[in-house]
């Protein structure tokens, strides 16, 4: 057992009773210690106090949506948040993404793909251990992977955990081209898919966050058919999406 899941302690928000059962009796086979919530309004206060590592949180609830509650959450934390979404509706998963969401896992599903799903996104959460690791700084933003904090111009940027990783991933080879299918392995752990636009959601979302630069220009340009880059404070523009 890895000490990330040895420590991991889960908050499922779902009303279906048996799935919950269901869920909760597998992640505890995997090292995972779950609560259930019904997916009432208390379920975000029982979020930010219960110590939890991850919230597994569903989109449809009988009381508030779970966009409510993901909007409530991230107004206060950028605890991982992991959303169950129904099978085949791609405008749930965008529109949890745009709001936050870490990951997606359309319903019916394996419980071993979210179990790895679950890890990968813990695995990104962990903190690193190195002492050695130096703040990486690009014009006015600075990237700081051991506190695995975002500052611009000074100021904090709060970004979730895979959106931190999205930019630490770009930033290290600024102007250079990152290709989609690196991003998706590498920031959200997981094989390459031509139609999973994940990976688009989160680089909008950042771009929102980290604003453009001085210029006015967009830090992260998009090059069609390829990926994206993070561009170097005053290099030439080119021809980008």
């Amino acid at each position: 057992m890895s000490r990330i899941e040895a420590v991991s302690r889960l908050l499922l928000v779902d009303d279906d009773v048996e799935l919950c059962e269901l869920l909760a009796s597998y992640l505890a086979r995997e090292g995972f210690s779950v609560d259930v919530a019904p997916g009432d309004s208390t379920s975000v206060d029982r979020a930010l106090a219960g110590g939890y590592a991850l919230v597994i949180l569903d989109v449809m609830l009988p009381g508030a949506s779970g966009f409510d509650l993901l909007r409530r959450l991230r107004a206060a934390s950028t605890l991982p948040v992991l959303m169950l979404t129904a099978k085949g509706d791609a405008t749930d998963r965008v529109v949890g993404l745009e709001l936050g969401a870490d990951d997606y896992l359309p319903k019916p599903f394996n419980p071993q793909e979210l179990a790895a799903r679950i890890r990968a996104i813990l695995r990104r959460a962990a903190p690193r251990v190195s002492p050695a690791t130096v703040p990486l700084v690009i014009g006015d933003l600075e990237i700081d992977p051991g506190a695995r904090l975002v500052r611009r111009a000074g100021a904090p940027v709060a970004v979730t955990t895979v959106e931190f990783d999205l930019l630490e991933a770009l930033a290290r080879v600024a102007g250079q081209v990152v290709s989609r299918e690196t991003l998706v392995r590498d920031v959200l752990g997981r094989d390459f898919s031509p139609f999973d636009r994940s990976i688009d959601t989160h680089v909008y979302n950042l771009r929102r966050k980290i604003g453009p630069l001085r210029d006015g220009t967009d830090r992260i340009k998009g090059v069609r058919g390829v990926g994206y880059l993070y561009a170097k404070p005053g290099a030439t523009d080119r021809s980008h999406a």
